[in-house]
């Protein structure tokens, strides 16, 4: 394949972090759009033979870090969640809505983390080449991740740890 057919395959992909990352839809359009633009105009600086993925997130995490630097201020998520292939039951509805409030809710850098390794199944080495940090910098923040959002889900304090009822 071509590396326009190579990048046209991972149009999907681009599109369901850009979704998670800007929130509505126009607005991951718009991203998609700009992080095309920029690879396709950088393409030169691209290396053969490295992960065309780990590259093209890398890219669109630059331009919306970039667009968000500018902006001043955070896109707020909305309340649009993704359309399911099957008529999702009340009670999949809700938790559905409470995990994607818990997810908006954790700081960005925790959000980018568990996107892409959970969501985008990157590995450890491919999400920090995507953020530009070090591999311990992405295990700590998603690490940290899981435990707020497993606490935001369980009802428990930020810490994760249940009070103790002291008499």
């Amino acid at each position: 394949m071509s590396d326009a057919e190579d990048i046209v395959v991972l149009i999907p992909r681009l599109r369901r972090y850009a979704r998670a990352l800007a929130g509505e839809h126009n607005a991951a359009d718009d991203l998609v759009q700009d992080t095309l633009e920029r690879a396709w105009s950088k393409l030169h600086l691209y290396r053969r033979g490295t992960d065309l993925r780990a590259w093209l997130f890398t890219v669109m995490h630059n331009v919306y870090v970039n667009q968000r630097r500018a902006a001043r201020n955070n896109v707020p998520l909305d309340e649009d969640m993704p359309e399911l292939a099957q008529p999702a039951r009340e009670t999949d509805t809700l938790v559905l809505r409470d995990l994607d409030a818990a997810i908006r809710r954790l700081a960005p850098e925790q959000r980018e983390v568990l996107l892409l390794v959970a969501l985008e199944d990157m590995s450890y080495g491919e999400a920090a080449e995507a953020l530009g940090v070090p591999i311990g910098t992405v295990m700590s923040r998603l690490s940290r991740g899981w435990e707020k959002l497993r606490a935001m889900l369980s009802g428990l304090p930020a810490g994760g740890k249940q009070l103790k009822i002291v008499k």
